[in-house]
């Protein structure tokens, strides 16, 4: 495993050779919270507009699931290539331009005039999520490497906190203006801002120094996912990465038309998928720091999957007797589950090319599986005649998931990717008092 260990990353050079005035960490982690905030929204406000976008383009239940289903193929083929992309640019680059493709995708659904139009709009947002969410963790793991599972809970909660505002903000700015369209494309608005903010306090590499060669560092970021997809282990994370992530995507296309089929409003089931979404920041944010003081995060995972079977269930059989628990037992559970997911990936290496190679990959097969949950759901609704039978489809995936966490041992790291696996290190003991992302790791 020694070249996924050896993999060149033009930010990781950068990192040893800052200039004098690097970015503050604050400035650092608001720049990682700020480009969380805008990887949702694109998404979660679609559902909640369902009616309006239907009656506007003519798309059906089916054509309606492209909206998520081609973003989330893009986030998952572009996470592939997100090793590589990075090693030529650098994160910083990559990031910046990134943000900038999910502006323009944002932007452009002011003027669409069919179905088709807004479809490529969303694969233009999803083409700039990929690189983004391929980048992050790397990022995250060179900027704060002693840091890793708060700072991951962070941006997991940034990313479905964004993803709350758009469900819950959309509907009331189409009330406002009479057009579905403008609140699409507002979220360009948030989108530029971010980008504004990486460019400031996202580290950048000295100008005098010479960076690696852009086809030796294609050519070892490609052995290094080569070697990584040799290992089992990186298939078993794609793959309860990807069946977790396949509710999220469902939830966020069908849970407010499933409410407005029982007689809600756009604004109400809106503002239901909004309660999901902060469940889900909340917990992304609380379930890794608790699972900070040892490396063994599967009792909190389990317990997230738990939650989930629990939602599931409850919008399956008794969905109008408590749908705002229903809301925020699930959104916690998937929001909990997403962020200790991607903390096990960068667990497994210490090397922060090696970890964000592996997190890269687990995204790229995740979001491929779970891509296609929304379109599954879609159809098992045509046929069925109700949503019930996707949402029992969905707790079966959970379950299924949290019986595959089991194997998800810390003494079996070193079995799974060799020598260079992260448990050769042990969890550093806990200090008292809170851990503090802010400061300087050595």
């Amino acid at each position: 495993m020694a070249d996924m260990a050896q993999a060149p990353d033009l930010a990781a050079a950068a990192a040893c050779t800052r200039s004098g005035r690097a970015p503050a960490r604050w400035l650092v982690l608001a720049a990682v919270a700020g480009i969380g905030l805008n990887l949702r929204p694109f998404l979660t406000a679609v559902g909640p507009l369902a009616p309006s976008i239907r009656a506007g383009t003519g798309l059906t239940y089916q054509g309606m699931a492209w909206l998520t289903l081609l973003p989330m193929l893009l986030m998952g083929v572009g996470a592939f290539f997100g090793p590589a992309l990075r090693a030529r640019l650098g994160a910083r680059n990559a990031v910046l331009g990134a943000l900038a493709l999910l502006g323009t995708g944002c932007a452009l659904r002011l003027g669409v005039t069919d179905g088709g139009w807004l479809i490529a709009s969303a694969a233009l947002c999803g083409l700039g999520v990929a690189v983004v969410q391929s980048a992050c963790p790397g990022l995250v793991k060179q900027e704060f490497p002693g840091r890793v599972a708060p700072v991951m809970g962070l941006y997991s909660a940034a990313l479905m906190g964004g993803g709350a505002l758009g469900a819950q903000l959309s509907p009331y700015v189409t009330a406002l203006s009479g057009s579905w369209r403008e609140a699409l494309a507002l979220w360009a608005l948030p989108a530029l801002a971010a980008l504004a903010l990486a460019w400031v306090a996202l580290p950048r590499a000295q100008r005098n120094h010479r960076l690696p060669d852009h086809a030796a560092s294609r050519g070892q970021s490609a052995g290094a996912a080569r070697a990584l997809l040799r290992r089992p282990r990186t298939w078993l994370l794609m793959g309860c990465f990807g069946v977790m992530n396949g509710g999220y995507a469902s939830l966020v296309a069908w849970l407010a038309p499933f409410y407005q089929g029982h007689g809600w409003s756009a604004p109400a089931s809106g503002a239901l998928v909004a309660l999901m979404a902060v469940a889900q920041a909340g917990a992304a944010l609380l379930l890794p720091a608790l699972a900070a003081p040892r490396i063994d995060r599967r009792v909190w995972t389990v317990l997230a999957l738990a939650m989930q079977v629990t939602g599931f269930a409850g919008l399956a059989l008794w969905p109008d007797a408590a749908p705002y628990a229903w809301a925020v037992i699930g959104g916690a559970g998937l929001g909990g589950c997403f962020a200790l997911y991607l903390v096990v990936a960068l667990d497994h290496l210490p090397d922060p090319d090696s970890a964000g190679a592996l997190s890269a990959l687990m995204q790229g097969g995740g979001f491929l599986l779970a891509a296609l949950a929304p379109w599954l759901t879609a159809m098992l609704q045509a046929h069925t005649g109700g949503f019930a039978a996707g949402w029992w489809y969905h707790l079966g995936c959970a379950a299924l998931v949290c019986a595959l966490t089991l194997r998800l041992n810390p003494a079996s790291y070193g079995a799974a990717y060799g020598p260079d696996a992260a448990p050769a290190f042990a969890p550093k003991p806990l200090t008292t008092g809170p851990v503090n992302p802010l400061k300087k790791q050595k």
